[in-house]
């Protein structure tokens, strides 16, 4: 029997590693996002190259109805679902003080109630078969406080490893398991900017360099996401309840547990330093136009 597996955010990026780790163990995915046509050509191409295969929805997580829609017409089709990857989410971050409510809005409605929606949607099913994996993709920022800008993505990651916990201490007795990834910096599309549509930018974000250039200042290194779908699948055969992968999101997250308060101080440091580096760097980049200007 083919196994079955549905991935929001499915069309790039975490959820599309963990998609095509699932073909070529030759499951059947569901590859859903928004990105309805991206989605479409990356079934397509998984498909290809087999052993599994995969399709595209393109159902909006923040769309309840859509969600369960989704979830149980993919269980009516094929007879069961074998995991539900709770993975789509969006990238908000900003000084408090700029954010407007529909910032905190759209990020709460995406990364936190779009993973409530998927567990209303496929635990039932899985309680009544009796089997069944939901992943909740949350962050390494979900397991300690991050710095300032940090807050909204921070706070709804937060939530999400509470959620699968109580989850997971619910489902014990179903045969169902619960788990949650907490990723590190990740190879993927979210550090490279955007914001979505109908947002306005926060004044200290215009013009500002996007993540993946001050990470790759600050000498990080990014993670692939075909690696860390890899360690998630084995991580989920272990059952365990917390994957954070890489290394250094276990660090972080071991250091928050054993001095919470360390950590606090530590991030307020580096708040202060990425404050500094931003003013700079405006600096830097006023005095290069008015330079080009006077040439």
């Amino acid at each position: 029997m083919t196994q079955v597996a549905i991935v929001t955010g499915g069309a790039s990026g975490i959820g599309l590693a963990l998609g095509a780790a699932l073909v070529k163990r030759g499951w059947h995915v569901v590859l859903d996002d928004i990105q309805d046509i991206k989605a479409k050509d990356e079934a397509e191409r998984l498909t290809g190259a087999g052993p599994g295969s995969a399709v595209a929805a393109g159902v909006d997580v923040r769309d309840v109805d859509g969600v369960v829609g989704l979830v149980q017409d993919t269980h009516a089709e094929h007879g069961h679902l074998d995991m539900m990857v709770n993975n789509a989410g969006v990238f908000i971050v900003g000084e408090p003080d700029e954010l407007l409510p529909a910032h905190w809005d759209t990020v709460i409605d995406t990364n936190l109630r779009g993973v409530i929606h998927g567990c209303h949607a496929a635990y039932p099913l899985m309680k009544q078969q009796r089997s069944g994996v939901i992943l909740n993709v949350a962050s390494a920022a979900g397991l300690a406080p991050m710095w300032g800008r940090h807050a909204p993505y921070s706070m709804t990651k937060h939530g999400v490893v509470g959620l699968s916990l109580s989850l997971r201490a619910a489902a014990a007795d179903y045969g169902v398991q619960v788990s949650v990834l907490c990723p590190g910096v990740i190879d993927t599309p979210i550090y490279d900017g955007g914001w979505p549509e109908g947002l306005p930018i926060p004044a200290s974000d215009v013009g500002a360099p996007t993540e993946r250039e001050m990470l790759t200042r600050e000498g990080i290194t990014f993670y692939p996401a075909d690696r860390l779908a890899e360690d998630t699948l084995r991580g989920i055969a272990k059952n365990k309840a917390i994957l954070a992968i890489p290394g250094d999101a276990r660090g972080l997250w071991l250091w928050a547990r054993l001095s919470p308060s360390l950590v606090i101080r530590q991030m307020t440091k580096y708040t202060r330093g990425r404050r500094d580096d931003l003013r700079h760097l405006r600096a830097d980049e006023a005095s290069w136009q008015e330079a080009s200007t006077a040439q």
